[in-house]
Parts: C-alpha cells; sequence; structure tokens
C-alpha cells in the first residue's frame, strides 16, 4: 500500500507544506579516546547539547512522537533525537541524561547481534550492543525502540531474500522482544534506495530514517543531522538556522 506522501495531490493543489522536521542522529555515548569514526560523544558533550534544546524552548522526542504531533498540525518546538546501532552505553549514559532534561528518544536496534559487538566498523574500537534485557528495558524507560535490520547490512547491495530478511524478521523479532508495536527503520550507513524504501514500506513500517537521501526525501527516507563531539553551543545554533534553508519542504511528514 502506498504511503500518505506517494498518494496526496500534486503541491499546487492547495494543501499547505510544513517545513522538514529536524531529526537528530547519535551513536555511542562514552569514552572518547578511540573514536576513528567520530560516533562517540561524551556523557558531558550530550548533557549540554540536550540543555540547549531546552534552552531555546526545544524539546528532544522519539520520532515516533514528531511525526505524530506534526500529523496533528503541531510538533513546533519539538526535535527528533535518534541513537542508532543500540549500543550498550545507550542504557548507562545517554537514557539517564534524557530523562534528567525531560527528553525522549528513539533507539535503532539490530536484533540479529543481540549482546554482540560492532563488528561492522573494521577499524575499532569494539563497542559492545545490548542485549534483550537492554531493549526491554529501554522500552520500559518509555525509548521507542525501531529497527535498524538485522545485522547492520548495506541494503542496497542485499539481494531480495536477503533484504526482505532483515526489514521484515527484524521488525518481527522486536516485537516478540517487546511486546509493542514497531513503527521505525533505519537505513544501515543511510543507504537507500527505492527498491530498500519499498520494501520497508511493504513490510508495515510507518516511516525510515536515512542521513541525506536527496531526492528519495520523505516519510520513508528522512533526513537526519549528525551531532557529534565537536558540536559545541555555537555549531548547534548554526546547525539548526541552516536547516530550514537546507531541507526542502515536503508532503507527508
Amino acid at each position: 500500500m502506498a504511503s500518505p506522501a506517494e498518494t496526496a495531490p500534486p503541491a499546487d493543489a492547495g494543501e499547505p507544506i510544513a517545513p522538514f522536521p529536524w531529526v537528530a542522529m547519535y551513536h555511542s555515548v562514552g569514552d572518547r579516546s578511540d573514536d576513528p569514526y567520530r560516533i562517540t560523544v561524551t556523557p558531558e558533550r550530550l548533557a549540554g547539547q540536550l540543555r540547549w534544546l531546552r534552552r531555546r524552548g526545544l524539546r528532544g522526542v522519539s520520532v515516533r512522537e514528531l511525526l505524530a504531533a506534526r500529523a496533528e498540525g503541531g510538533g513546533k518546538g519539538l526535535v527528533g533525537l535518534t541513537f542508532d546501532d543500540g549500543y550498550a552505553d545507550f542504557v548507562t549514559a545517554a537514557l539517564p541524561l534524557l530523562h534528567r532534561h525531560a527528553c525522549g528518544a528513539t533507539l535503532f536496534v539490530l536484533p540479529g547481534r543481540l549482546g554482540g559487538d560492532n563488528v561492522w566498523d573494521p577499524r575499532g574500537p569494539r563497542k559492545p550492543l545490548l542485549a534483550a534485557d537492554g531493549i526491554r528495558h529501554a522500552a520500559a524507560e518509555g525509548v521507542e525502540i525501531g529497527s535498524h535490520g538485522l545485522t547492520h547490512t548495506d541494503l542496497t547491495r542485499a539481494g531480495d531474500r536477503a533484504l526482505t530478511a532483515e526489514v521484515t524478521r527484524s521488525r518481527a523479532l522486536l516485537e516478540e522482544l517487546t511486546g509493542a508495536p514497531v513503527d521505525g527503520f533505519c537505513y544501515p550507513y543511510g543507504a537507500v534506495d527505492d527498491r530498500v524504501r519499498a520494501a520497508v514500506r511493504e513490510a508495515g513500517y510507518s516511516y525510515a530514517c536515512a542521513v541525506d537521501p536527496g531526492p528519495l526525501t520523505g516519510p520513508y527516507a528522512l533526513p537526519r543531522l549528525h551531532l557529534g563531539q565537536r558540536d559545541t553551543a555555537w555549531r548547534l545554533h548554526l546547525k539548526h538556522e541552516l536547516h530550514r534553508l537546507r531541507r526542502r519542504p515536503v508532503k507527508g511528514v
């Protein structure tokens, strides 16, 4: 079944078009002494970024909450916060800070690698991933759990059977694990094309997050802004202001 964005009338039909939502992308929260891929922020830096949001009347929420608010004509002042890969430090380092600053988040996890590590990063360092109990704990604390596929595979290079397993099986496993619907998907490496996007939509997800999907931008290819250790208050201000200029308005979100 096609998404609302794909069945909607053309832009000149008089329907208002909203600016694209601001969705931030994080990975690990912890020690940065060995961080070749720049995927880690320290707890101190994350705390400062969350304080920056709250001082400006912004609040971090899950992507599910953000999109639901926008669908009802609201969402002003909401920023989507996402954490990819399901690192174990989300529960120990990120979650307490989110609670302290009254923020929510979406955690994209890999049910095919529960309790494993980030083997897909050849330069390391090895970082432990959440096991089933950790994911259930995060869900019980109000965190939205989404799928990052089964094994962190570039889906644009996967065969049809592997693609189906990565998007469909991962959703089924997470719904069984958490006992709750899984609405969101996140493309590993941000890699998405028309075939992959269609597979995610057909698997029953309500939305999917990418990084910078270009012309594919829409409910099943939401662009996100990487936030890292270098993003001090001044850089956050610039990114927030430039976001409105960089992202074209679209329908469906």
